[in-house]
C-alpha cells in the first residue's frame, strides 16, 4: 500500500523571510549610525564656517589675542586629525558582517531561475494574465525589473513565446511611465529580445517592426542593424516564394505556422493531449459527471463491518469518484497530530524519487517537484496511531506498507507539482520496488494536512476527476484490481499551487 503526501516548501520561505527582516534591521542600524555621524560632521562644520568668518574679517586682530591662536594651532594639529578619524570610520561593519553570515543561506542562481519557471508553469497551468500587474488571483504586483528577468529566463531556456509574453509585458509597463530599478531592463535592451523571440517563432514582420523600433532609439545598435538587414531579406524572400504559390499552398503554410505557435506557446514540440487535460482538470474544465453516475454518489457514516473501534464513533465517508473507485474519509486526523507530523519531517526532507522503469533503481526527476521524508511508526506514537487507523478503515494490513511518507512541494512558494503518473508498478518496470522490499502498491491513502486557498488538487488524467485538498480528510484509492493488475484508470497529477499551502500524508 502506497502512502504519500503534499506539502510546499514553506519552511524553507518562512526561515527567508525572517533573515530578509533581520538583514532589514541591521540595514536601518547601519543607516542610524550613518545619520548620527553625519550629524556629528555637520555640527563641527557649522561651528568651524562660524568661527572661520569671524575670523578672516579680521585675521591680525583674531591672531592677537592669544587664546585663539592657541585654539587655532589645537584645532590644526588634534581636532582635524579626530574629524579625520570620524569621517574615516566605517560604520557599516556590523552590517556587512551578519549580511555575509546570512548570506550562506540566500538562493543561489538556480533557485531563482526555478522560481521564474515555476511561475511561467502556474500562468500556463491557470491560464494567468501577463497583461495586468497583479497576475490573476496571485495578487502581487511584478515591476518592469521582474517582467524582465522572467523572460531573459525564458530566453536562456529557449522558450520564446514567454520571452516575448514577458518582454511584451515589460516593455508596456516601461512606456506607461513605470521606472525600472536596474538600468540593464531600459527600452533597447527588451526590443532587442523581444524582436529575437518574434524571428524565432517565425513572425518576421514584427520581429522586423520590433527592430526598426529599436534603432528610432539607438540608430548605433550594431546587432540590431545587422538583425534589420536580414529579416528584410528573409521577408522578400518570403514573399516571392508565397506570390509563386497557390493559394492552397498558403493555406497549408498558414496552418503549419499556427501550430507551431501552439507548440510555441508551451515552450516544448512534445507537448502531449495528456498535458493539456491535466492543465484543464487543474483548472476545473474536468469531466462532468452525468446525472445518473451523481445520484449513486453517497456520504455516509462508515464503520468497516462494525469495527470495534467504529460502533460508537464511525468515520465519515464520502464517494468522490466512482470509476475507480475514490473514497474520502473526513476529519481523521487533528490539527494536533497534523503538527506533529510536520515537525518530524521538517529536518528529513530529501528530493523525491520515482522508479526507474528500465533500472528499477529509485531516482530523482525533473517533474517531481518536491521532497520527501519517510516516518516509520516506532519513532513517534503519532506516526503509529495514524498508521493503525488506515488499517482499521482500509482493512489492509500496513505491516508490508512503505513507511509514511511525508512530502514537501519544492515550489518555492509557488508551482511545486507531480507530474501524471501511476502509483503501481507495471509488467514492464523489472523489480519496480525492489529498494522498499515491499511488493507492489496495493492502494494508496492519501491525507491532506491543510486547506489550499486556490489550486492544489489531485487529479485523474484518464477518467476525469479532480479530488480538491481539504484539512483533515483522506483519499483512498485501490491502484491494483483483485487479480493484481494495474488500474490504469488511477493515473492521477498533484496541480501546482497557486495561493496558499499544501501538506498531506
Amino acid at each position: 500500500m502506497g502512502l504519500w503526501s503534499e506539502l510546499p516548501r514553506l519552511h524553507d520561505m518562512t526561515d527567508l523571510l525572517f533573515t530578509e527582516k533581520d538583514l532589514i534591521t541591521s540595514l536601518k542600524d547601519y543607516i542610524t549610525a550613518e545619520q548620527s555621524k553625519l550629524e556629528r560632521v555637520k555640527k563641527w562644520a557649522e561651528k568651524m564656517d562660524a568661527l572661520s568668518v569671524t575670523a578672516t574679517q579680521d585675521p591680525e586682530g583674531f591672531l592677537g589675542h592669544p587664546v585663539n591662536a592657541f585654539k587655532l594651532m589645537k584645532r590644526l594639529n588634534t581636532e582635524w586629525a579626530e574629524l579625520e578619524s570620524l569621517v574615516l570610520s566605517d560604520m557599516s561593519e556590523g552590517f556587512v558582517s551578519n549580511l555575509t553570515i546570512q548570506r550562506q543561506h540566500f538562493p543561489n542562481d538556480d533557485d531563482q531561475v526555478g522560481a521564474a519557471k515555476a511561475l511561467m508553469r502556474l500562468q500556463d497551468t491557470y491560464k494567468l494574465d501577463t497583461s495586468t500587474s497583479s497576475m490573476g488571483p496571485l495578487k502581487s504586483r511584478l515591476t518592469v525589473d521582474d517582467c524582465y528577468d522572467l523572460g531573459k529566463v525564458a530566453y536562456s531556456e529557449a522558450d520564446y513565446f514567454h520571452t516575448e509574453l514577458w518582454m511584451s509585458q515589460a516593455l508596456q509597463q516601461l512606456e506607461g511611465g513605470e521606472e525600472p530599478a536596474s538600468a540593464a531592463a531600459d527600452a533597447v535592451t527588451i526590443l532587442d529580445y523581444l524582436s529575437y523571440s518574434i524571428y524565432q517563432q517565425g513572425e518576421l514582420e514584427r520581429a522586423l517592426e520590433y527592430t526598426r523600433q529599436l534603432l528610432r532609439l539607438d540608430s548605433t545598435h550594431q546587432r540590431a542593424n545587422g538583425n534589420l538587414k536580414y529579416f528584410e531579406y528573409q521577408l522578400d524572400k518570403q514573399k516571392k516564394v508565397e506570390e509563386d504559390e497557390k493559394k492552397e499552398e498558403d493555406d497549408e503554410e498558414g496552418t503549419v505556422r499556427e501550430e507551431e505557435k501552439t507548440k510555441g506557446e508551451r515552450g516544448t514540440a512534445d507537448y502531449l493531449p495528456e498535458r493539456r487535460k491535466y492543465e484543464q482538470l487543474c483548472r476545473g474544465e474536468g469531466i462532468k459527471m452525468t446525472p445518473r453516475r451523481q445520484s449513486r454518489m453517497f456520504c455516509r457514516y462508515f464503520d468497516n463491518n462494525r469495527h470495534p473501534k467504529f460502533v460508537i464513533a464511525p468515520v465519515k465517508e464520502e464517494d468522490e469518484w466512482d470509476r475507480p473507485h475514490i473514497l474520502r474519509y473526513h476529519d481523521i486526523v487533528s490539527d494536533a497530530e497534523i503538527e506533529l507530523v510536520k515537525q518530524l519531517a521538517k529536518p528529513r526532507l530529501r528530493r523525491a524519487t520515482i522508479s526507474n522503469p528500465i533500472t528499477g533503481v529509485l531516482e530523482t526527476a525533473h517533474y517531481r517537484i518536491s521532497k520527501s521524508a519517510w516516518l516509520t511508526s516506532y519513532e513517534h506514537k503519532v506516526v503509529d496511531k495514524i498508521n493503525q487507523r488506515i488499517e482499521d478503515i482500509t482493512g489492509l494490513d500496513v505491516t508490508t506498507a512503505e513507511e509514511l511518507q511525508v512530502t514537501r512541494w519544492q515550489n518555492y512558494g509557488v508551482g511545486g507539482q507531480y507530474e501524471p503518473h501511476f502509483d503501481f508498478g507495471r509488467k514492464d518496470e523489472p523489480d519496480a520496488f525492489k529498494e522498499l522490499g515491499t511488493g507492489n502498491r496495493i492502494a494508496t491513502w492519501l491525507l491532506y494536512m491543510s486547506n489550499v486557498s486556490s489550486g492544489g488538487a489531485t487529479v485523474f488524467t484518464d477518467v476525469g476527476a479532480a479530488v480538491l485538498p481539504k484539512k483533515g480528510s483522506a483519499v483512498f484509492w485501490y491502484n491494483l484490481f483483485p487479480s493484481g493488475e494495474g488500474d490504469y484508470r488511477t493515473r492521477h497529477a498533484a496541480c501546482p499551487v497557486l495561493v496558499g499551502n499544501k501538506w498531506g500524508e
